[in-house]
């Protein structure tokens, strides 16, 4: 389903005059261009002016610790099969303390032998909000144990926004960014992403 190369070219800052200020919410790299996720999203200014104050808030508002909002994140962008996600995430989630044991096991799911009870839940969360668009009683009681209301409405909001950007990275094609890493996603029917 997937082809190679992106649908979209990334914008540079001067086609158009609304580009400039949105560029310079920090939506730029390390080497002050801009990156590919809101280069290309900038083909409509006003949709990603607005996505912005959301995903602000997901990204750097929420009641969820970083590290927390990572696992959640990594797990959603591995199950969208999103490689822009997972390989962006992989590391800003480093940046927040996750170790790359951290990282790998992420791709195993809530099943993997070394999570605490803790992050077993948020795991399992992710994929329920996946998989049947909602969190189960059991996993909800769980949440509810260690997270207040608003933690497990920005876990929520989190994983719900992030399958959003997956469906605008996959579809459109978006290519890694410099220092990205590059990891390989399991193709379409492959279990071990279900």
């Amino acid at each position: 389903m997937r082809g190679t190369g992106p649908r979209l070219p990334v914008r540079p800052v001067d086609d158009d005059p609304r580009l400039a200020e949105l560029y310079a919410k920090g939506l730029t790299g390390p080497d002050g261009s801009v990156l590919n996720i809101f280069g290309t999203l900038a083909h409509h200014p006003d949709l990603l002016r607005r996505w912005l104050v959301f995903a602000s808030h997901v990204l750097s508002k929420s009641t969820l610790p970083a590290r927390e909002r990572e696992l959640l994140i990594l797990r959603t962008g591995w199950r969208c099969r999103s490689r822009y996600e997972f390989g962006q995430h992989v590391v800003i989630g480093r940046e927040a303390g996750l170790t790359d044991d951290e990282i790998d096991a992420v791709t195993a799911g809530p099943e993997h032998p070394s999570w605490s009870d803790a992050d077993r839940t948020l795991l399992l969360a992710a994929d329920e909000l996946h998989d049947h668009s909602a969190i189960g009683d059991l996993t909800w009681a769980a949440l509810t144990e260690d997270w207040s209301t608003e933690q497990v409405l920005d876990l929520i909001a989190t994983v719900g926004n992030y399958h959003l950007v997956a469906m605008f990275l996959n579809s459109t094609r978006v290519e890694l960014d410099a220092g990205v890493p590059d990891v390989a996603m399991p193709a379409p029917g492959d279990p071990t992403a279900d």
